[in-house]
């Protein structure tokens, strides 16, 4: 074999080595999950839903049992309570708090804890405000007597659509009386903020087999996580591996007290 005919062989053993590298290396940052800017390290998903725990995330806050004993009314066995994380502490008398949490949903769904109710407390309120206080939705709602929780989803429309970025008071009352223009009430209300779904989230419902409303969870999404487990168990209300997912999703926001109520009912606005 020429010195000649050497040479171009391995300029051209060379030039095919050197594409093979480089298609593996492409493909191996086409696998990598999302990485943090601060800290250029990969996260890896945490799937040790005991350790999932909502951060307070300061204020706004707001009241998030209301309470059992209330002028002119009737007392309750326990508090109205909303479905969020936040906090209690007693110091004589109990105060409760209600912490800003998250959803990427336009509509998203608001849950509710609603005690067992005298023959007259029937009539519920749910209602949505911007950061200013102007109203989104008020709307009226007959309310289960029994022991429950229950869900109020918005109307899926741009008029009661959420905007990326923007913080928003929810209430929700139970009315003492039949007429709620001359009646005392109990009252929760809690703040929730619309953000863009990140590329973790993205990356983690692609590549991941965690369920869905545990990747949620662990990305501090919560409204989005609780409505998907939500309407999973009214779908499986039998289904153990659910019903275990609601007590720990409840007990991680210290609600455990109230994470074997039956889920009733969704209300579509």
């Amino acid at each position: 074999m020429s010195f000649k005919l050497r040479w171009k062989l391995k300029v051209l053993f060379l030039f095919t080595l050197f594409k093979l590298i480089n298609c593996d290396s492409l493909s191996l940052a086409q696998a990598k999950p999302p990485q943090d800017p601060k800290t250029n390290n990969i996260e890896a998903p945490n799937t040790n839903s005991s350790k999932l725990k909502l951060p307070a995330r300061g204020s706004p806050v707001g009241r998030r049992r209301g309470g059992t004993s209330r002028n002119n009314c009737l007392p309750l066995d326990s508090p109205l309570t909303a479905l969020v994380p936040g906090s209690e502490t007693s110091t004589g008398l109990v105060q409760s708090k209600s912490y800003l949490a998250s959803t990427i949903s336009e509509n998203p769904t608001f849950w509710v804890y609603i005690p067992k109710l005298p023959d007259q407390m029937q009539t519920g309120e749910f209602i949505l405000q911007t950061e200013a206080g102007q109203d989104i939705k008020r709307t009226q709602i007959k309310l289960p007597s029994t022991e429950s929780v229950i869900a109020i989803t918005l109307p899926p429309n741009s008029e009661h659509s959420l905007t990326i970025g923007k913080k928003y008071h929810w209430y929700f009352k139970i009315y003492c009386g039949k007429s709620i223009l001359q009646s005392d009430y109990f009252f929760i209300d809690a703040w929730i903020e619309r953000i863009e779904a990140s590329p973790e989230l993205k990356y983690r419902l692609q590549t991941t087999n965690l369920a869905n409303h545990l990747i949620h969870q662990d990305l501090y999404v919560w409204y989005d996580a609780i409505t998907i487990l939500g309407q999973k168990l009214l779908v499986e209300p039998n289904d153990d591996k659910l019903q275990t997912d609601w007590v720990q999703m409840l007990k991680s926001i210290d609600l455990l007290d109230i994470s074997n109520s039956s889920i009733i009912k969704v209300y579509q606005l």
